[in-house]
């Protein structure tokens, strides 16, 4: 039988799959109970079935067919159109179904995940974030004035550099010999000259302004509500004035590059408004027919310097730059109604008059054409590009258009599911509670779920935050975009924090940690696109500064792939570890998808240019080890030996952390490519041995640095020496055991102080610890409630919106804290595969997740009951897999077969097999 273009079949005897070899050999295995072997089909099958078990084979098949549903499709998204009533796929998230029905306990799928508020925006913090990868708007929700801040993400200051420094090499042999002598202070202040220029800075597109008048400014309080609904990606905005509700819904459209608005009234030719398009960037606007406004501006092609003390708040009455990234906006208005008229307001606004309903478009496109390419030689025309969209846009009715979109979208959200209770029984009770309230009374808001957290605990909450953090990495980052950056696509000024730049000591990486685990791998392609323009820019670093082969980055970077250390002091600027941290991503997006072309074709060739420049930057020290020098970790600084305040010393204990984290990579990605005899390969080989070991503090704790300094600040934020404990994988319980325990005593000298990112990051590695009570207090540390007015008294914590703080706004944590999640529920290698390793199972005793992915390519779904493990799924999609499934003192060896779903009991015991036949 087929469901969409997916076949399904529940195994019978004839053509039943055992289950793996080995299954039922681990090292704990206690027999399974008499129900279990009397009633329960095995993944086998019994010779014979009962009428009972005809009826009910029948029914899980029918089931099945409801719930199956093939993989993400290739196929293009454009030119795609979807009937209204036609029959959508079942989300992959259901795929499995637990035999018991357990997940129905928590309301099956019908959950809502939504971000709701019971009033306007006060502060951008407030604001909706909607984005397609490209695109972005913050959706403010006024009722008298509304407000939708724009983004496109290719808007940045500046045109290509020249990212070399002919004086660099000089200055690194002075360096390096003070360095050497151990003149570590004199040394942080020669390296000032090895730093470089500033990165270009992120900008804004410009503002939608909607005003409606002041007969809504006597809308009824009661009646407001707003939502970010994460199922369908929709913004939405209700209230009433008088007899007459209003709504507007807000989406932003990945398959046809486009924000879209639908305003309505509850009463016919009720609708009447003016809207405008503005920036503050320079530009100007004009008037096409009767209901369109396209806006053409330009970016500066020199950022503003830093720390400027007359920096303007707007420019947009300056002229336009020639020389900068030009850009375009086109806002198109379609309206019902018999009444419904569109007029011209002061030659660039638009005024709708007596309609029922109307339609906004925005398109918006840029002349950027690469990090290599000068803006004024572009060849693209970003107004000829924008109308294009639009008017392959107005060909669709807005049905199809929403249809399209929520068909893009929840291809890629619906994969994982996250359902957490305290109790199960309360889950039911609450399900049912919230059910038969929906049309009695508005939603918390969630500020003051947000703000009851600390005391309730809620589990719900989790979830939320967790799919919160997977929805903005999808509207942030999808193919043929750029990288997510500092604020993700979303930023409202000229000079946001820190530029708006990608940083690559922590934040870039962060951004991308949960595509992965999180079942959102293809979001991670712009990361590789990067990547590579790293190191083409990387090339002419490493070879001019540090007359180096390959390639190389440091620690901030911008749209112009920006690869020469930043400007400033040596504590952060002088870092050249960050292009190799990101390669880390490469071997590890292989190690869960299986794509060997992608390793072949794009990863490795990425990994050997890192790895020539690491093997260069390795010298030879005193002691005839390998070492780096100059060497900093980053941003923290440490007390040398004639006690003063230092950065600079060699080998810092993250430095030799990624560079092992890199050379295991591709020697295993060449023992996959079978190119293990390549002379890079040996290379690396011959010199692991020779790097300096990971140290251990005379208080017990890791060495942050290559000898015991004074460290000035043991609370500092960065955790950088623990870089081989996550996201690395060079300390582990099995292989360094003493290293582990240190890495415990190090997190618990750390404190738990810190901005966002850092809570988060702490939390991803108390979970690889196991320890789930001090994974848990992370996750509780970052749900704090951030006034926006005083932000300067937090550290970390959330804002009214689920924005994650520093302060200010930066959007990392928000995907280091989905990312801890899934590191408490489910941890992999490529040969073992860890159940709820760090379950707090007093906070979140009964559960369901479904669609987590493991390396090897492994989709993993669990329930647990009370704090014990319930049922498990496993699925490999394309490709043979044989693991080592662990859940505490058990442990059973899988062998899936690819397209085979197979279930297991409380006891890691296969209990049913059934075959997912995809065809594309």
């Amino acid at each position: 039988m087929e469901y969409g273009d997916m076949e399904i079949r529940l195994l019978d005897k004839a053509d039943s799959l055992d289950c793996p070899a080995g299954s039922s050999s681990h090292r704990t295995y206690p027999a399974p109970s008499p129900r279990e072997s009397a009633g329960q089909r095995q993944c086998g099958g019994p010779a014979s079935m009962t009428s009972f078990e005809v009826s009910a084979s029948l029914l899980l098949t029918l089931l099945l067919l409801f719930y199956a549903s093939p993989t993400h499709s290739s196929k293009p998204c454009v030119g795609f159109a979807m009937e209204e009533n036609a029959v959508r796929r079942a989300p992959q998230k259901d795929w499995w179904r637990t035999i018991s029905g357990m997940e129905e306990e928590f309301g099956g799928s019908s959950r809502p995940l939504k971000v709701t508020f019971s009033e306007a925006s006060i502060n951008w913090t407030d604001a909706i974030p909607i984005g397609n990868g490209r695109l972005g708007a913050m959706i403010w929700g006024g009722v008298s004035s509304e407000l939708l801040q724009l983004n496109e993400d290719t808007l940045w200051t500046g045109v290509p550099g020249d990212y070399t420094n002919s004086s660099a090499p000089a200055a690194l042999a002075t360096v390096r010999k003070l360095v050497d002598n151990r003149n570590y202070s004199q040394a942080t202040e020669e390296a000032v000259n090895l730093s470089g220029e500033p990165s270009d800075v992120y900008q804004l597109l410009g503002d939608i302004k909607l005003e409606f008048g002041d007969s809504h400014a006597a809308y009824s309080k009661e009646s407001y509500y707003r939502e970010l609904d994460l199922d369908t990606a929709t913004a939405k905005v209700k209230y009433s004035v008088g007899d007459v509700e209003f709504s507007r819904e807000h989406f932003a459209s990945y398959p046809d590059q486009v924000i879209v608005s639908r305003i309505s009234a509850s009463k016919p030719a009720s609708l009447s408004f003016t809207v405008s398009l503005d920036s503050k960037l320079p530009h100007k606007l004009q008037v096409s027919g009767q209901n369109q406004v396209v806006m053409e501006g330009s970016c500066p092609s020199n950022r503003i310097p830093p720390n400027a003390k007359s920096a303007p708040i707007s420019m947009a009455n300056s002229s336009m730059d020639p020389k900068g990234i030009k850009f375009s906006a086109v806002l198109d208005v379609q309206i019902t109604g018999e009444k419904g008229v569109v007029q011209v307001l002061e030659g660039s606004k638009l005024r709708i008059e007596g309609s029922d309903s109307a339609i906004l478009f925005l398109t918006a496109a840029s002349s950027f054409d690469g990090p290599f390419t000068k803006p004024e030689n572009s060849k693209k025309n970003p107004t000829s590009d924008s109308l294009n969209l639009m008017n392959s846009v107005k060909k669709l009715s807005y049905a199809n258009l929403y249809a399209r979109h929520l068909d893009d979208y929840q291809n890629l959200f619906h994969r994982v599911s996250l359902q957490l209770s305290k109790s199960s029984k309360t889950a039911v009770k609450n399900r049912k509670l919230a059910s038969s309230q929906t049309d009695i009374a508005q939603p918390v808001p969630t500020s003051a779920r947000v703000s009851s957290f600390q005391t309730d605990e809620d589990p719900s909450f989790v979830e939320l935050l967790f799919q919160y953090g997977r929805y903005i990495l999808i509207s942030s980052s999808r193919p043929g975009t750029q990288v997510s950056n500092l604020q993700g696509i979303w930023n409202k000024n000229l000079e946001p924090a820190w530029d708006g730049a990608p940083h690559l000591n922590i934040n870039l990486q962060m951004n991308y940690w949960p595509t992965l685990a999180g079942n959102l791998h293809e979001c991670q392609e712009p990361l590789f696109d990067y990547i590579s323009s790293l190191s083409v820019t990387g090339s002419k670093t490493a070879k001019v500064n540090y007359e180096a082969n390959g390639w190389v980055a440091h620690q901030v970077s911008d749209i112009w792939a920006k690869s020469s250390p930043d400007r400033g002091l040596a504590v952060w600027a002088l870092w050249p570890m960050g292009g190799a941290w990101l390669c880390t991503h490469l071997w590890e997006h292989y190690t869960y998808t299986m794509d060997k072309d992608f390793l072949k074709n794009k990863a490795y060739p990425l990994l050997e240019g890192c790895t020539l420049f690491l093997l260069d930057w390795l010298i030879e020290g005193p002691n005839g080890l390998l070492e780096t020098n100059p060497s900093t970790s980053p941003e923290h600084m440490f007390i040398a030996p004639d006690q003063k305040p230092a950065s600079v010393s060699y080998s810092t204990t993250m430095d030799i952390s990624i560079i092992r984290e890199v050379f295991s990579s591709i020697v295993s990605a060449a023992e996959v490519l079978g190119t293990s005899n390549d002379a890079i390969i040996k290379r690396v080989t011959e010199i692991q041995s020779k790097l300096p070991t990971t140290k251990i503090a005379s208080d017990g704790s890791i060495m942050e640095w290559a000898e015991e300094f004074q460290d000035p600040e043991i609370h500092h934020r960065h955790v950088s020496h623990l870089f081989g404990l996550f996201p690395g994988h060079t300390i582990t319980p099995d292989k360094t055991p003493d290293l582990y325990k240190a890495a415990d005593y190090s997190l618990i000298k750390r404190g738990e102080e810190g901005p966002g990112w850092s809570t988060t990051w702490k939390a991803s590695l108390w979970a690889r610890l196991k320890n789930s009570e001090h994974a848990y207090r992370m996750i509780k540390h970052l749900i704090v409630l951030v006034d926006p007015f005083h932000e300067s008294n937090y550290e970390g914590g959330l804002y009214s919106n689920l924005f994650t703080t520093h302060p200010p706004f930066q959007i990392d944590a928000n995907f280091g804290f989905s990312t801890a999640v899934a590191e408490m529920l489910v941890q992999s290698t490529m040969k073992d595969l860890y159940l709820l390793p760090a379950l707090p199972r007093d906070k979140w005793p009964n559960g369901c997740v479904k669609g987590l992915k493991a390396r090897g390519g492994i989709t993993v779904n669990i329930c647990w009951r009370e704090g014990e493990l319930h049922e498990v799924g496993l699925w490999s999609e394309n490709q043979k897999a044989q693991v080592r499934v662990h859940h505490r003192e058990m442990a059973v060896l899988a062998e899936l077969s690819p397209g085979i779903v197979y279930s297991y009991n409380n006891q890691l015991k296969c209990v049913k097999t059934y075959t997912l036949q995809v065809t594309h």
